[in-house]
């Protein structure tokens, strides 16, 4: 038999009350879970619709409220534990996976956090000026490894600029000494972070740049020896 007290709707099943049977509607409107009142209310609709056969014992009810302040003492706890460590969060770096409201995929999101919200009793993240639910926090980063793992995203996506190794010259000597200082200016534990691709990627650019670099001087050097009047080697032998 089901009945409604104070806009709550319940059943009781052989004189005894049957929690699980609350609307997840009334759940949603009153909150994730019941309330102190609403167990009240619960508890004295279940005196009322008892079998008159097998009543409940005063025992029971005092177990069933001994047993709901016990759970609500613990989620209490639980709730300012929540609230301590979001608290804690401002001003650190936290990586969130979010879901995608349109295709429903997990998404991951950097940042810092700048504040938190409180909404409905829920902590809010606020990250790149959006708001994250708390739920949402996957990884909190200590300041060193956020840095060296920027720094190493930041190397990989200069690698990727440049050309293969057959299309190096020598217009991308500036791009491929820049990113050999930003390498060797890299603290060891930043280093650490650094894939083994990219680097093998910008040694092989170098090595290409080297040659071109070695062969235009080569190619300078015997110009001007022959602008200067200067016999060449070949010269040199037909005279000997």
């Amino acid at each position: 038999m089901a009945f409604t007290t104070n806009g709550l709707t319940a059943k009781v099943e052989n004189g005894k009350l049957d929690y699980s049977y609350t609307d997840s509607s009334e759940k949603k409107a009153n909150g994730s879970e019941l309330g102190y009142d609403q167990f009240l209310q619960l508890l004295c609709a279940e005196m009322q619709y008892q079998d008159p056969l097998e009543p409940t014992s005063n025992t029971d009810y005092v177990a069933q409220l001994a047993t709901f302040s016990q759970l609500e003492a613990v989620l209490e706890q639980t709730t300012l534990q929540q609230g301590n460590m979001a608290n804690s969060l401002v001003g650190k770096d936290v990586i969130l996976c979010v879901e995608d409201e349109k295709t429903g995929s997990m998404n991951y999101v950097e940042g810092r956090v700048d504040y938190v919200m409180y909404q409905n009793g829920e902590a809010y993240l606020s990250v790149n000026d959006s708001l994250y639910p708390l739920s949402s926090l996957d990884t909190v980063a200590d300041d060193q490894y956020y840095d060296a793992v920027t720094l190493a995203k930041n190397f990989s996506k200069m690698v990727e600029l440049l050309p293969d190794v057959d299309n190096v010259t020598t217009t991308y000597k500036g791009a491929i000494q820049q990113l050999r200082e930003l390498y060797d200016g890299l603290t060891d534990y930043q280093k650490k972070f650094i894939s083994e691709d990219d680097l093998t990627a910008l040694k092989k650019v170098e090595e290409r740049l080297n040659e071109l670099l070695a062969a235009e001087e080569a190619t300078e050097g015997g110009s001007e020896g022959t602008e200067e009047g200067e016999p060449s080697e070949e010269e040199v032998t037909e005279e000997a």
